[in-house]
């Protein structure tokens, strides 16, 4: 198949942690091409959405990790498969090039699919699931906020559509930072927060669970760093092995088939303790370390699910 990947820069990645890199090489290898474009070369012209970019080759060599061809102008819907991989955060710039994506005739698939990941924002899906998630409220408002607080005591009060454990702060019963917070953030953005019940199981690790069209195939432990709460690796968070619990199959099956049926075939889980916190559609994470630590390949399970669809 011809596989165009919409990505951030592919020089400075990380090859043996940047999930990306792993489901090109994985393609690659099965015989597929690859054509590499950054977002801000996507284009609406005249009825066509088109790309300025490269072919790609990969190689697992750090520092020499990928040859580009030329420069070339293409018709996105020449492509069987578009991956749409660029990271967070999720801003109108990020929308827009869902919009965008979206008009592609459906001869070619977009990974994941672009209405449902620009309708469900990490933060957000988990609202349809209550009886899977912790106390939560979203508002700009900071008498709601404080009236959640003093319902639930210690708090997680983050940005909504934050990403890679950016801007992430506890806050406990008595702290007396929320307004200055709510003013700060306020300040800058005309986004809501999102804020949580804190859930003390976080010091054991917030696990990041890989589904793969709906199923679950695994998942990594995310340990904090001494004195952090926040666990992602952007910010030292430690990964570790972990299988999945009953409850966490429980979660899967319940999230999976929503998952499955708008389109979402590479999503990341987080849960802690017994809850899930977000569903992971833009540009989940973690790929390489569960396939290091439980001997897998799972990029071979995402593409046989996009051949499948392809057939």
């Amino acid at each position: 198949m011809k596989v165009a990947i919409q990505m951030d820069p592919i020089g400075p990645i990380d090859i043996n942690a940047d999930s990306t890199f792993r489901i090109a090489e994985e393609a690659q290898a099965r015989g597929h091409s690859l054509f590499y474009y950054l977002p801000d070369a996507l284009a609406y012209e005249e009825g066509r959405i088109t790309g300025r970019g490269r072919p790609l080759s990969v190689r697992r060599d750090v520092g020499n990790h990928a040859d580009l061809g030329e420069m070339t102008h293409v018709d996105l819907a020449d492509f069987d498969v578009v991956w749409l991989r660029q990271d967070p955060p999720f801003d109108m710039h990020y929308i827009t090039t869902t919009h965008l994506l979206d008009r592609l005739s459906k001869t070619t698939l977009v990974v994941n699919d672009p209405f449902w990941v620009r309708n469900f924002p990490e933060k957000l899906l988990v609202l349809d699931f209550p009886e899977l998630t912790p106390p939560t409220t979203i508002a700009r408002d900071l008498a709601t906020l404080k009236a959640f607080r003093e319902r639930h005591g210690d708090i997680i009060l983050k940005p909504l559509y934050g990403n890679g454990g950016a801007g992430i702060f506890k806050l406990g019963a008595e702290d007396r930072n929320l307004s200055s917070l709510h003013e700060m953030f306020t300040g800058f953005s005309r986004e809501p927060l999102i804020a949580q019940k804190f859930l003390p199981a976080v010091s054991k690790g917030d696990k990041r669970i890989i589904l793969v069209d709906g199923e679950a195939v695994g998942a990594i432990n995310r340990v904090p760093a001494e004195g952090e709460v926040r666990s992602n690796m952007h910010v030292g968070g430690r990964p570790e092995k972990v299988a999945l619990t009953d409850r966490d199959r429980e979660i899967c099956a319940t999230i999976g088939p929503r998952l499955r049926e708008k389109g979402q075939i590479f999503v990341g889980i987080d849960v802690i303790g017994d809850y899930l916190t977000e569903i992971n559609v833009t540009s989940p994470t973690g790929l390489q370390e569960l396939e290091r630590f439980d001997n897998v390949n799972i990029a071979a399970r995402i593409w046989e699910a996009i051949e499948a669809r392809r057939a």
